[in-house]
């Protein structure tokens, strides 16, 4: 909290020991009504690290509905990580939290606080905690930007290290030494080896730099601990250092390596531009994009200018890294800024900023193109377009993309969220199943030709609706569905049976590779479950299902349920015990989470299986022809 507002200081009603809240970092204050909380509940989602603060008529104790509303706030804060929880209360109220609620503050580890302190006095307090929050970001990209400044134009430049000890000593106020067993490189102050002597007596004794400070005011880096190096870099100040504080001594320590493995072997522009390039995308990884923009403003300029951006993850033999990188730096052109990963070393990050109005598929083709071709790359995955400041996001979906792209035959999935499942089922099996349920149809060409025409659109629509698009009567449609129900034995009312049947036209009129004509009728044909049962389908549907799963609501119940009675709300909300509005509001919530369309088949289809994949239900067994080989 600003220490320069003390009329809003703020009083511990709970824990009884206070200590570990102290150093908690407050990114806002997020106000809350009393009345708007009983009426409407917890927001869906509150901002991380926020402290939050509950104003209106608090009584002198909190019970009743304003406890279970307490307690469901106290919740949510959990899960979106929230500070602390702060109620408005009247001069001589000390304690106003009931025996419940602190329970489950000592269980989720949240602090409950009570200020005196008038609504009027809290109003500019959010807006304050943000501008000094900005400064200090700022203050940190300024300190970010200075330090690759300093990079000198030959690492061999025998006046670099000097320049970059000194600057570190005055940004940081600190007490700086690069050294060696055997001697001193540089030092600012010229003191400060008489200040650093303890902590280089205690790492030369044990004989190893340890990457934890040897105190919370000091710190121990070494310049170079993949290669085995003995030279280190020394810190120490009166005051600890924060979290910002570490990345920019650990940022300045990579740089200070760069200049003495210059200094020994002098390859300065390469390594110089390496190191720069990781800790630009560390910045972005972590957020911070501002920063990110500013360590590449000199490297690349304007390369990181637009908000959005898409990442590829390429994988490759970690002997045959150094190679990769520099293909893809070729195939990048400049387009993009690419990366050995720091903590994988089989892998490659390619980070494409991407303008709007302006798709640029150029990086991704000239990706795919290494991947066919001989060479070191193996595999390749990419992410959708995100903002440049959810670069965390789209590695994470690039990295799943990258391991679905191991089941697929040109070893590439383009993004995770988007794979297509009938792209990852086992092509030859899926074949033969589709055939075989579809026999009924086929028998006869004309008519064959007409149902395949006719029924993707008919199953996926309302018959009049079809009958517009196919540009046929409705009439027309129905007789045709009718009959293709008929020679089947199916009933499409049935959804198991309409997303069955629609699957396996998909895979007979879409998807038909030249080399599976002589299977059509060949022996016995899988399951649709035994489908289902690879491991990139269980690695798509737990991709596919997770956020859902996170999800305070028992959605994956509701989808379950949904599912078995065809689509039908009433049923659903009858057998859940549920309003016919909760059901609709889960089954939105499901549509986000699994950026699918449930109003249409391929939706369905794919949150049909996924939840049969990882829950057992619906059932996907034989029940029917739709499910089974046909006869």
């Amino acid at each position: 909290m600003p220490t320069d507002k003390p009329e809003l200081e703020l009083t511990f009603a709970w824990p009884r020991n206070t200590a570990p809240h102290h150093a908690k970092k407050i990114t806002g204050v997020t106000t809350l009504p009393l009345e708007a909380l009983l009426e409407g509940g917890p927001p869906c989602a509150l901002p991380a690290g926020a402290l939050i603060l509950v104003t209106g008529g608090m009584p002198f104790r909190i019970q009743g509905r304003n406890a279970v509303a307490m307690e469901g706030l106290l919740q949510q804060m959990a899960l979106d990580k929230c500070t602390g929880l702060v109620v408005c209360a009247v001069q001589g109220v000390h304690q106003p939290f009931p025996q419940s609620i602190r329970d489950l503050s000592d269980q989720i580890v949240i602090p409950l606080l009570i200020t005196h302190a008038p609504m009027a006095q809290w109003t500019d307090l959010h807006a304050s905690i943000q501008k000094r929050r900005l400064v200090a970001a700022e203050r940190r990209a300024a300190q970010f930007n200075a330090l690759v400044q300093q990079m000198p134009a030959q690492l061999a430049d025998p006046k670099a290290m000097q320049r970059i000890t000194d600057w570190l000593a005055r940004a940081l106020d600190v007490q700086v030494l690069v050294s060696e067993p055997e001697r001193v490189l540089a030092a600012s102050p010229p003191t400060a080896a008489e200040h650093l002597v303890q902590a280089i007596v205690r790492q030369s004794s044990e004989g190893s730099i340890t990457e934890n400070p040897s105190s919370p005011n000091t710190q121990l880096i070494s310049l170079a601990p993949s290669a085995g190096a003995n030279a280190f870099l020394a810190v120490a100040r009166r005051t600890p250092f924060e979290a910002t504080d570490l990345r920019l001594l650990q940022h300045a320590a990579k740089l200070l390596g760069l200049v003495d493995q210059g200094r020994r072997e002098y390859r300065a522009s390469a390594e110089a531009s390496h190191a720069a390039r990781t800790a630009a995308v560390e910045l972005l990884l972590d957020g911070e994009v501002d920063k990110a923009r500013r360590v590449m403003a000199n490297l690349a300029p304007g390369l990181l200018e637009p908000d959005l951006v898409r990442l590829f993850v390429v994988e490759t033999e970690p002997a045959r890294r150094a190679v990769a990188v520099r293909y893809c730096e070729t195939a990048a052109a400049g387009h993009a800024l690419v990366i050995a990963a720091p903590r994988e070393p089989s892998r490659i990050l390619i980070i494409q900023p991407v303008r709007p109005g302006e798709p640029d598929e150029s990086v991704a083709v000239e990706l795919v193109r290494l991947v066919a071709a001989p060479g070191p790359v193996s595999s390749l995955g990419g992410s959708g377009v995100y903002s440049m400041s959810l670069l965390a996001d789209a590695l994470h979906e690039a990295g799943t993309a990258q391991r679905f792209a191991l089941y697929q035959p040109d070893c590439v999935a383009l993004s995770a969220q988007d794979t297509d499942l009938v792209g990852l089922l086992p092509q030859h099996e899926a074949q033969r199943w589709a055939r075989h349920l579809l026999k009924p149809l086929m028998r006869d060409d004309a008519q064959w030709e007409q149902l395949r025409e006719t029924l993707p659109t008919a199953l996926a629509y309302p018959y009049t609706v079809a009958a517009r698009r196919l540009e046929l009567h409705r009439n027309t449609v129905t007789r045709r569905v009718a009959r293709a129900a008929e020679l089947l034995g199916m009933d499409f009312n049935v959804i198991g049976y309409r997303i069955a049947v629609g699957l396996a036209l998909e895979l007979v009129t879409h998807r038909e590779p030249s080399e599976l004509s002589a299977v059509r009728l060949g022996s016995e044909a899988p399951t649709l479950k035994a489908l289902l049962d690879a491991p990139q389908i269980q690695a798509w549907a737990d991709t596919l299902l997770r956020p859902a799963r996170d999800d305070r609501r028992d959605l994956l119940t509701t989808a379950t349920a949904w599912l078995t009675f065809d689509a039908h709300l009433e049923p659903t909300a009858r057998a859940l015990g549920f309003s016919e509005v909760t059901v609709r509001s889960h089954l939105r919530a499901l549509a986000v989470h699994t950026s699918r369309d449930l109003s249409s088949l391929s939706g369905m289809r794919d949150l049909q299986f996924a939840l049969h994949v990882i829950t057992g239900e619906p059932n996907v067994t034989c029940s029917g022809r739709a499910l089974c080989p046909a006869a």
